[in-house]
């Protein structure tokens, strides 16, 4: 079960919403989020509603100033959803594709891939079938850069999920596991 809470300003001050599931639309709880608080478990957070636009992961630890979390990957100011990260203990699998509609070369992944180019000789991603786990692609390897949350599922055509995030490519992805106790 996951904890966050949110708040208007930074350091923590202001009103604040406290969510423990997914929360769409924040909107009709606070004006904007200036920091945030996570208390258990992981989120992703979105800059819009529905869960819609750039994405940044947050665990456990405080986010006193959003501002500053520009320079540790977000790219965005204020937070308009969040989605809260359901623990897996399971295994990990995911099949990426370097083209739409599971096109192009395959490679089946159970482990966390710092960059595709070096492990698969791929130079792009954009698709992928996620069948065990939950987890977070980079836009460049070593795991930086924009950040994009995947559960369970098919994903036919990065491009054309609607996410906001134009022609983004794929270069690395980790697995979302431990890093949520």
């Amino acid at each position: 079960m996951g904890k966050i809470t949110f708040y208007e300003d930074r350091n923590f001050q202001g009103r604040s919403y406290e969510c423990m599931s997914d929360c769409p639309d924040m909107s009709s709880y606070m004006s904007r989020c200036q920091s945030c608080r996570v208390e258990s478990g992981c989120f992703m957070a979105y800059e819009r509603p529905s869960f819609m636009g750039q994405q940044f992961f947050m665990r456990r630890g405080e986010y006193p100033d959003m501002q500053r979390m520009i320079s540790m990957g977000m790219m965005f100011d204020n937070i308009r959803s969040c989605r809260m990260i359901p623990q897996h203990r399971g295994s990990f699998r995911m099949r990426i594709y370097e083209r739409e509609n599971f096109g192009g070369q395959m490679h089946e992944m159970s482990e966390d891939c710092d960059s595709i180019q070096e492990r698969y000789r791929m130079s792009d991603c954009q698709s992928c079938n996620v069948m065990d786990g939950h987890w977070l692609m980079y836009e460049q390897p070593h795991f930086r850069g924009r950040q994009m949350y995947m559960r369970p599922g098919e994903y036919r055509s990065f491009r054309e999920m609607g996410m906001g995030m134009g022609g983004m490519k794929f270069m690395s992805m980790r697995r979302i596991n431990d890093m949520c106790n």
